[in-house]
């Protein structure tokens, strides 16, 4: 059931609210992992406590959340350090022992005498992949996330008011704020240590959190585990959020099946800007559409490519009061997000179609040129994975001295039987002539396993980049037993 609202004291901090629902309903459930629960009473108690620690260990001005513990104590001891003035840094559980050494050095560790948080105060810090393959400390204020939650709660309704079922890590942004949002509201949140689909499928049968935010990995285990259990459609799912990476859309008729009541939405943003744009999931929308943009966001389109095969596409800069601060220590490689002014660009490019969606076509630095003409990975990485022939793509440009660059693709199997043979370089290529145009087609394809991730589960595209080039200059490597061409 939505709350009537949140108080006026909300904007002040993520954390604001916090007083005011222990207050007026103590006793309702803010934090389930399935084994503990917390009230909002005793959230707030912990929190508290938590932050009183803080103050009397004369704790510097950043802390990191200690990732060892469970995610429903890592969002206590977030919401502690907070709560204390402080800022949170997010680490990845997985980092190495190096990596995680590397980034901690990079923040002080002499004591701070805090002083009540501020809308404008530093509370977060998470990271994503840099180029150097350091993780980039980006760093967020109060306000440009009660904004997100404010206008979440104006875009989607009431149902963006209901618990929310959150099955990922506090590391993962998207996940952290749908965690976040559950409590900000008031209605409270539901995660997992680990995700699994048949609890998450379990929880929102029960009713329990009619708001599910979600990554389309996630939602198409849901899809296949229910097929296989032949499930019921679940009908207490109000609001479906997607983002984190793009959504399979010829899955969506799927998806609205299983969950015949809910809104189902595709929203796209970044760690740097929040909401962005967003629409709802539409098998018949463009491919290439995100969505028009959120209240209070506005686009503007820069450096129009004259030879992209989407006219006017040029990099997306965003204004809106959601905006992150800076990075830690500035980093400013190839993958960190342009300013100017009260602009921002995370690199990603595109255009505004007849229709007002605005379009993606690929990020900046992954951009090809072959035959003289613009090719942006994505797109072909897209129609390689709606064949159903493989799980994952990566495209890349190698040299080549007629196209001047050579298009070339990694695939990974896809989660079929062992005893299914790997699909044919002629298959893929045939999928791709059916769809694209001639020199978007990859001239050679390569298979690998492992496929690499970056720490928040995207494709290592760098990574994959380096194999190659180990592989393509003869003698071949033999330190990438992992890459095969494929025949």
């Amino acid at each position: 059931m939505a709350l009537a609202g949140v108080p006026a004291s909300a904007h002040d901090g993520v954390h604001a609210p916090l007083a005011h629902w222990a207050s007026l309903r103590g006793h309702a459930i803010a934090l389930d992992d399935g084994t503990t629960t917390l009230s909002f009473a005793q959230l707030h108690q912990a929190v508290t406590l938590g932050a009183q620690a803080l103050h009397q260990a004369h704790a510097p001005a950043t802390v990191f959340v200690n990732d060892a513990v469970s995610t429903l104590h890592q969002v206590v001891d977030f919401l502690a350090i907070v709560s204390s003035g402080r800022c949170a840094a997010v680490s990845d559980p997985d980092w190495p022992t190096p990596t995680r050494a590397q980034v901690q050095d990079h923040f002080s560790r002499e004591a701070w005498h805090s002083v009540p948080p501020q809308p404008m105060s530093p509370f977060y810090i998470g990271f994503t992949s840099g180029s150097t393959g350091l993780p980039k400390g980006f760093q967020r204020h109060h306000r440009s996330w009660t904004e997100s939650f404010q206008v979440c709660v104006d875009t989607f309704g009431a149902a963006a008011q209901t618990p929310v079922l959150a099955p990922g890590r506090v590391s993962h942004s998207l996940f952290l704020f749908g965690m976040l949002l559950g409590l900000w509201t008031g209605a409270g949140v539901v995660v997992q240590d680990r995700f699994s689909a048949a609890r998450a499928l379990d929880t929102l049968r029960l009713g329990r959190t009619p708001c599910l935010v979600a990554v389309p990995s996630q939602l198409v285990m849901m899809l296949e585990l229910a097929a296989r259990r032949a499930l019921a459609p679940l009908h207490e799912v109000a609001l479906i959020l997607i983002s984190g990476a793009r959504w399979m859309r010829e899955r969506t008729p799927e998806l609205k099946a299983l969950f015949p009541k809910a809104q189902v939405v595709e929203f796209y943003g970044a760690s740097e800007t929040s909401f962005i744009a967003w629409m709802n999931a539409d098998e018949a929308a463009p491919a290439q559409a995100v969505g028009r943009p959120f209240h209070g966001v506005e686009l503007d389109i820069r450096q129009a490519l004259e030879a992209s095969s989407a006219p006017a596409a040029g990099l997306i800069y965003v204004r809106s009061p959601m905006l992150f601060m800076d990075y830690v220590g500035g980093a400013s490689d190839a993958t960190a997000a342009l300013r100017d002014g009260d602009w921002l660009s995370v690199r990603d490019m595109g255009y505004i179609d007849d229709q007002g969606y605005l379009c993606l076509v690929g990020r900046e630095n992954r951009m090809l040129v072959t035959q003289g003409k613009n090719l942006f990975p994505e797109e072909v990485e897209a129609v390689l994975c709606r064949t159903g022939l493989i799980g994952q793509a990566s495209v890349h440009g190698v040299p080549d001295p007629v196209r001047g660059q050579q298009v070339v693709a990694i695939v990974h199997p896809a989660t079929h039987s062992d005893a299914e043979p790997s699909p044919s370089a002629l298959a893929l290529a045939q999928a791709c002539r059916a769809q694209l145009e001639a020199y978007k087609v990859p001239k050679r394809f390569f298979s690998c396993d492992p496929w690499p991730l970056t720490p928040s589960g995207k494709t290592d595209h760098p990574a994959l980049g380096r194999l190659l080039t180990q592989f393509i200059h003869p003698p071949p490597s033999p330190s990438t037993p992992c890459l095969q061409p494929l025949r």
